[in-house]
């Protein structure tokens, strides 16, 4: 049985727990204790398994270059704990979170991440709107989602992360 809540200040110790696992390294952890200390937190979930905390999504605000008024976050990190993955959690937490920013106004939201993952979702390519990552990535590993119809009309840009970002 699988529970996806909004992550509470008891869980910043599962949370770290299950990046660090998941991605094989602190660094995605420290990004996210980074992020929660600087007040950069859009929404951030959970994944309750068997009790324990199984699963981490977070979503923080980014810029788009020229669109100062769009109300913007970027998915990331991801983490399921090695030994719960392709269960569908990862899923689970998707669809909450973005129903969860949807609920609080965020019109667009980008991730850099598996372009065979994420369209199930519906996200494409944000270069189709003309968004850039300020990331070296590639073109269809960027992808974004509109949660607002035609939010992103006419609003082509750079995609500016949290300066934490560039310590990953």
């Amino acid at each position: 049985m699988v529970h996806i809540r909004e992550e509470r200040k008891e869980d910043f110790e599962g949370v770290r727990r299950v990046n660090e696992a998941a991605f094989g390294q602190p660094a995605e952890a420290d990004l996210v204790d980074t992020l929660r200390s600087g007040g950069a937190v859009t929404v951030s979930l959970v994944a309750e398994v068997e009790g324990q905390i199984g699963g981490h999504l977070f979503f923080s605000p980014v810029t788009v270059q020229g669109a100062d008024d769009l109300k913007a976050v970027g998915l990331g990190p991801m983490a399921v704990l090695p030994e719960h993955q392709r269960r569908g959690i990862g899923s689970l937490l998707i669809k909450q979170g973005l129903e969860d920013c949807r609920k609080a106004g965020i019109q667009v939201v980008v991730v850099l991440g598996h372009p065979d993952y994420y369209p199930r979702f519906g996200f494409r390519r944000a270069s189709s709107w003309g968004l850039r990552c300020e990331f070296d990535a590639p073109d269809e590993a960027f992808m974004a989602i509109e949660l607002t119809p035609n939010a992103l009309s006419s609003r082509a840009g750079l995609v500016k992360y949290h300066p934490a970002f560039s310590s990953v």
